[in-house]
């Protein structure tokens, strides 16, 4: 197969279509797992919180993967990383099936799974398409991975309720396991080790290896900002993600008005990503991520402070899937602006750490504080405040390419 940084646009679709339904599965089976909070805790006897710990680790296992196997891909290619990722989704999901304990569901849905997606979603497939794409296209081929992704997102979430309720749930996971296991040979379409030297956006003054391209970056005061505003987007996106559907079902709300709140965030996403991928390609990227936190704090307000209803439950999951994933192409984007794509899925993992820590945080702490409190609204709280946090902190964020070779002063723009 040839390199698609040498076969024109038709390669490139190709890559972005096939590194899309990779991404789309893998993070469409965690989108969905807050589906099966309530019938695994039920039927094992098992806390909300120990639910709620298990996938936690999970993101937080992902966080601090993601860096290492981002050096792999970056060292090796994206291809077996990826490969690799698909077979480890299939094992974690049908021993996540077979748990019968917390401990082992938290080996299997942590530990598994958490390194099964650091290699198969944002990370890997982000940092091959940023290398493969010309740098004119760059945003545009990554919103158009994104809105491929997000599509294969809102399929699983309809999916899985069918499995759910035709096969029972530990088959329905194991079912979604296949699933992934069967796309593996897509990654051979993400063959990205001949493109770096033709797709740089900032061509380096000298060659650079790993230990000095992430001493460039920690010594960037940006790149810090845009780690410590990714929090809040692991904050929100985990917190919502697993625990809407027992919030929905515990304020009265039908469990379909919870599958279709997912369902139309997972769709809204698709729009979104995209849209925000393309608008990278003429706006600064960090203006329109700190305007995509403020937009999701005021939407998250209006959502707790209103009257709860299956009309506002819907607004409020359109208006919140068009922010979703946004967030990640650009960030992406930013990172290949400042650095150059020679090692953006390392520099890409490094800042995902900061997003999994949030994600860790806003899982856990959720059901941790509703097994406390009974209930969801210091979560809430919590999160809109952390989306203003992380809307001022991108604003100041220096965007400039780095010089190749002379330390980076960090001064504020």
């Amino acid at each position: 197969m040839r390199h698609a940084s040498k076969g024109g646009p038709g390669n490139i679709l190709w890559a972005v279509i096939c590194g899309g339904l990779i991404m789309g599965a893998a993070l469409g089976a965690r989108h969905v797992q807050g589906l099966f909070l309530i019938p695994m805790t039920l039927d094992r006897g098992w806390s909300r919180e120990s639910f709620g710990l298990a996938i936690a680790l999970q993101n937080l296992v992902w966080g601090c993967a993601q860096p290492f196997t981002g050096m792999l891909a970056d060292r090796f290619g994206s291809v077996r990383v990826i490969a690799l990722g698909t077979l480890l989704y299939l094992v974690g999901l049908v021993l996540m099936s077979l748990s019968v304990t917390p401990t082992q569901l938290t080996l299997s849905a942590g530990l598994l799974i958490g390194v099964a997606l650091s290699c198969t979603a944002f990370g890997t497939v982000y940092g091959a398409i940023s290398r493969i794409a010309e740098p004119s296209r760059r945003s545009w081929a990554l919103g158009m991975t994104g809105a491929v992704g997000g599509l294969g997102q809102f399929v699983m979430v309809p999916v899985t309720q069918g499995l759910q309720h035709w096969l029972g749930w530990a088959a329905a996971l194991v079912v979604l396991g296949l699933a992934i296991g069967l796309l593996g040979p897509l990654a051979l379409a993400l063959d990205d080790r001949a493109s770096t030297s033709t797709t740089t956006s900032a061509a380096p003054a000298r060659t650079q290896s790993i230990r000095e391209a992430v001493h460039e970056a920690f010594q960037h005061r940006g790149f810090w900002l845009l780690n410590a505003g990714f929090v809040a987007c692991g904050f929100q996106l985990a917190f919502i993600g697993t625990h809407l559907p027992a919030y929905l079902l515990g304020r009265g709300l039908r469990a379909s008005d919870a599958v279709a709140g997912l369902a139309i965030i997972a769709l809204a996403n698709t729009v979104g990503t995209f849209a925000c991928g393309y608008l990278g390609d003429f706006y600064r990227r960090k203006y329109l991520l700190s305007g995509i936190y403020l937009a999701r704090s005021a939407a998250m307000a209006a959502f707790f402070l209103l009257p709860l209803s299956a009309t506002s439950l819907y607004v409020f999951c359109a208006v919140m899937g068009l922010l979703w994933l946004g967030t990640v192409p650009l960030t992406s984007g930013l990172i290949a602006q400042v650095f150059g794509v020679q090692y953006i899925a390392t520099l890409f993992g490094l800042v995902f750490f900061g997003h999994q820590v949030g994600s860790f945080l806003g899982v856990w702490l959720a059901a941790h504080v509703f097994d406390v409190t009974k209930s969801y609204d210091l979560i809430w709280v919590g999160s809109i405040a952390l989306g203003l946090l992380a809307a001022a902190l991108h604003w100041p964020i220096d965007d400039r390419q780095v010089a190749r070779g002379v330390v980076p002063a960090g001064v504020m723009a």
